[in-house]
Parts: structure tokens; C-alpha cells; sequence
């Protein structure tokens, strides 16, 4: 029997995320040849061990690349998996999260809600926060809606403050904002900063204040009061792709010139955006109706008759607050549940179709393909890690 290759997974275990990378390696070696690993547990900060310079491994995949260390494992001629999400490239093949659609889906998740007013809390110095920050102002923009407040201050190192005096300068930022104001963190550590500020100084969420994290790290989500939304990083397809890169590499291929970048999987909606920000309270009334209904099938006949107004009216009206049709308002809340359906489940597309609100599901594939520029196959080979012998 051929020996195993010798990998080392410098894989932070203390987070959510790093645990989630950690799952799709896992699910990449159970259907292929197994390796032998190493890895410890570790802290997303902690320096890889000092045993790696001189190590003659097989390969390496590492959340905390250092120019240093890949310039280390180049001389050796040991491949090497970058997941770092700080700073450029170091010449070793890279795969992350998509930052910037983060930021994007966070703003669609808050537009949707009826927010005119936004606002971004993150850290400074840090790269994929600056991410996530630039696609939420930039989908903002795209809106024509003027640049949101923002608040930053460090994470770690000397520049950063103290618990109580972090809280408090949140605190007297989030009173100053107009309200009501839809709110994104850079992460859920975050989150639960703004959410607790919120509580000292009295703001109501989601009324007054409505905030959406990143990461969806359920633990610390659940735990925020109350519980917090967050964009949901596909970490696990990251580690799978890791996986199958590193494998790829130590067998002699070639590395990839571009980082991989891995979509979102979507919002994780819970009491902390769950609210709807609509000052026209048939509106309001209308587009709950429609996003309870959607997926029942309800079409525009339906919406009729529970609005007290006309079709003009009713349109003019979701065009003032929404930006979009009532139509188009049913058509999102169905190719959301189908995304979500795609992205979670194995269900064929017949039953996606019916639990999406769909009588036919050529339809629905038609009405996906226009809106998303993919067919539903090629959307869950996207998000989902391609299990061997599956069709697309």
C-alpha cells in the first residue's frame, strides 16, 4: 500500500469559520485517498509551529501565509494552499471568500426591507472587512443612495480599545445615526458589538435599528440578543476546494494563476433585520403578503385582492419604497427560496419547483436562468462541492 501523503492543516479551530474549512476538507477525504494529517488546536492568530521550516511534508494548507513561510515552501517543493484573506496573493494559489458579494448581499438583504438609511460597523486594517465594506457601499451606490455612515476602529494589537470603552463610543455613534437604519457588521463578532450597544443606550431592533453580521456563526448568532442575521460564508466548499487543489498539486499539476473566490451562500434571517422598514403601511401590509404567500404560489390576482388599491396605485406605490413591481417582488421571494433549496438541499428540480411557488419547473428554470445568468444545475455545482459520480 502506498503511504499516505503528509499534510499539515494550519487551520484556525477556535472559530466558526475556521471549523467550517476544516468540515469540507473533511467531506473532500472521505470519498478520496485518505492523508495523513496534521493539526492542532489553534487560534486564527497563532503563528504556524517553527517545525515547518524544516519540515519535508507533502503538501500544506494554511490560513496564516506569511510571505516568509511561502517563500519557504517554494525552495522545498512543497505545495502549498493559501486561505489567508489578508493583503495580496504570495505565489501560492489562493482560495477565499468573496468578500465583496458579502458586502452586496448584506445591502440587498437590508434594501429588501425597505431601508433608506444605512450604516457599516466594522475593524480597520483588515482586509476582508474592507471587503465586505466596499460591496456594501458599492451596491448602495448602485442604488442611488448616498454613501452610508461608517465606524471602524481596530481589532487586535496596540491600537485597540478596551471592552467598555469600545461599547460606549458604538454607542454615542449609533445615537447619532437617523433612524430607522439598517446596519452591516464585517462579521458577527462585530454584530453582537452593535447589538449590545443598541441595548445600553435604548435603540429598538430591528425597529430603530436593524443589523445584519457575516459568517453565521450560529453559536455567537443565537447568543446576541436578539438573535443576530448574518451572511453566510460557504467555508465548507473552501476547505472541499482546498482539498482537492492540494491533491491536485502534490500529484504534479499545475497551480492556478487567479485566487478562487467563493460566493456567499445567502442571509441567515433572524429577529435582529427581521422587520420591515415601509412607512406606507399598505406597503408594508402588501409586501409581508407576498413574502408569506410567494412560495403557495399566490400571484398578482391574490395580491389584489388582499391591497385596498388599484394595480396602477399598488405599483407606483412599491416603485416609491422598493424600487421594483410587486411582480418582481413575488418573483424574488421565489427564486430565494429556490437558491436556498439549491444550496441546502439534494431535492430534484420537480420538488424545488413546487415548494418554490412553481406549477411547472421548466418555468422555473426559465425564470432562473434569465434573472441569474445560470441554470439551476450550474448554480448548485457552484455552491455545492460536486460529490464523485454526480451528474451536473
Amino acid at each position: 500500500m502506498a503511504d499516505r501523503p503528509h499534510v499539515a492543516l494550519i487551520v484556525e479551530t477556535s472559530i466558526h469559520y475556521g471549523r467550517q474549512i476544516l468540515q469540507g476538507i473533511t467531506r473532500y477525504l472521505r470519498s478520496h485517498q485518505p492523508w495523513s494529517v496534521f493539526l492542532e488546536q489553534r487560534e486564527l492568530w497563532s503563528s504556524p509551529p517553527p517545525w515547518l521550516r524544516n519540515w519535508r511534508g507533502d503538501g500544506v494548507i494554511c490560513r496564516k501565509t506569511s510571505p516568509q513561510l511561502a517563500r519557504m515552501l517554494a525552495k522545498a517543493k512543497i505545495p502549498l494552499v493559501d486561505l489567508s484573506d489578508q493583503g495580496p496573493p504570495m505565489g501560492a494559489p489562493r482560495i477565499e471568500s468573496d468578500h465583496h458579494a458579502m458586502g452586496v448581499t448584506a445591502a440587498d438583504h437590508l434594501l429588501e426591507r425597505g431601508f433608506t438609511r444605512f450604516a457599516y460597523c466594522g475593524f480597520s486594517e483588515q482586509a476582508w472587512a474592507v471587503g465586505r465594506r466596499q460591496g456594501f457601499m458599492a451596491r448602495l451606490a448602485e442604488r442611488g443612495l448616498p454613501p452610508c455612515e461608517i465606524w471602524e476602529s481596530p481589532w487586535t494589537g496596540p491600537g485597540a480599545h478596551p471592552w467598555e470603552r469600545e461599547q460606549a463610543q458604538i454607542s454615542r455613534w449609533l445615537t447619532s445615526l437617523s433612524r430607522p437604519v439598517g446596519v452591516m457588521a464585517c462579521n458577527d463578532m462585530r454584530g453582537q458589538h452593535v447589538l449590545d450597544a443598541c441595548q445600553r443606550v435604548g435603540l429598538a431592533v430591528p425597529e430603530d435599528v436593524a443589523v445584519v453580521g457575516v459568517d453565521d456563526d450560529t453559536v455567537l448568532c443565537n447568543l446576541c440578543h436578539p438573535p443576530l442575521s448574518s451572511v453566510a460564508s460557504n467555508a465548507q466548499r473552501i476547505g472541499y476546494e482546498s482539498a482537492a487543489l492540494l491533491e491536485a498539486l502534490m500529484a504534479g499539476g499545475r497551480p492556478q494563476t487567479k485566487p478562487m473566490l467563493v460566493a456567499p451562500l445567502g442571509v441567515m434571517t433572524r429577529q435582529s433585520s427581521d422587520v420591515l422598514a415601509i412607512d406606507d403601511p399598505v406597503v408594508a401590509a402588501t409586501v409581508r403578503f407576498i413574502r408569506e404567500r410567494a412560495c403557495e404560489g399566490c400571484g398578482m390576482k391574490d395580491v389584489l385582492r388582499h391591497a385596498p388599491l388599484s394595480r396602477s396605485l399598488l405599483e407606483r406605490r412599491f416603485r416609491q419604497y422598493l424600487g421594483r413591481s410587486p411582480q418582481a417582488e413575488i418573483r424574488a421571494v421565489q427564486l430565494k427560496r429556490v437558491r436556498e433549496l439549491l444550496s441546502e438541499s439534494d431535492l430534484p428540480l420537480e420538488k424545488i419547483a413546487a415548494l418554490a411557488g412553481y406549477t411547472h419547473p421548466e418555468y422555473m428554470c426559465v425564470v432562473f436562468k434569465r434573472e441569474t445568468g445560470q441554470t439551476p444545475g450550474q448554480f448548485r455545482a457552484a455552491v455545492k462541492p460536486k460529490r464523485k459520480g454526480t451528474a451536473d
